[in-house]
């Protein structure tokens, strides 16, 4: 059983805490849907001042296709490439937006959002997905989000 946590301790312990509790979830657990769908919620409960998180995974015709997320309706599919997820897919780098108005190709799925990160998930190094989170504020997320959020992935990517 999952009980709602108040995170109250500085944003590294939160973000240890938050990645404890993911292994928790996850463990003797191998499904694809229900571990990134407990991953979005997680995250989803943890994170504030955002309004959407969840994963695009990778499918034939190098293209990302909605997974588990936790938000508004979103676009399906979206071509490496294009847009921030596309984008960090093809290249194979986390990526982020402080300001998604000013990112080149931007794709609108929620018109609140503002800023962006995006993390790929990588395994036996090939990009196999993205973890995308959005802001309705700008410049949302810092360079600890990222560092964090890169573990809670490479924890993820363990699982699946």
């Amino acid at each position: 059983m999952f009980n709602s946590v108040n995170y109250s301790e500085s944003i590294e312990k939160n973000y240890e805490l938050v990645i404890k509790q993911l292994k928790a979830l996850l463990d003797g657990e191998d499904d694809l849907i229900a571990n990134l769908s407990n991953a979005s919620a997680l995250l989803n409960q943890f994170l504030s001042d955002i309004n959407w998180v969840g994963f695009y995974l990778t499918k034939e015709n190098n293209q990302l296709v909605l997974g588990p997320f936790q938000g508004l309706p979103a676009c399906v599919r979206i071509p490496f490439g294009r847009g921030v997820c596309g984008t960090a897919a093809a290249n194979n780098e986390t990526l982020r937006i402080a300001d998604v108005h000013q990112f080149p190709g931007h794709i609108a799925c929620d018109a609140a959002s503002n800023s962006e990160i995006v993390i790929p998930l990588v395994k036996n190094d090939e990009v196999i997905g993205v973890l995308d989170i959005d802001s309705p504020l700008k410049d949302r997320f810092s360079e600890t989000d990222e560092k964090y959020l890169k573990q809670f992935v490479d924890v993820l990517v363990e699982y699946i």
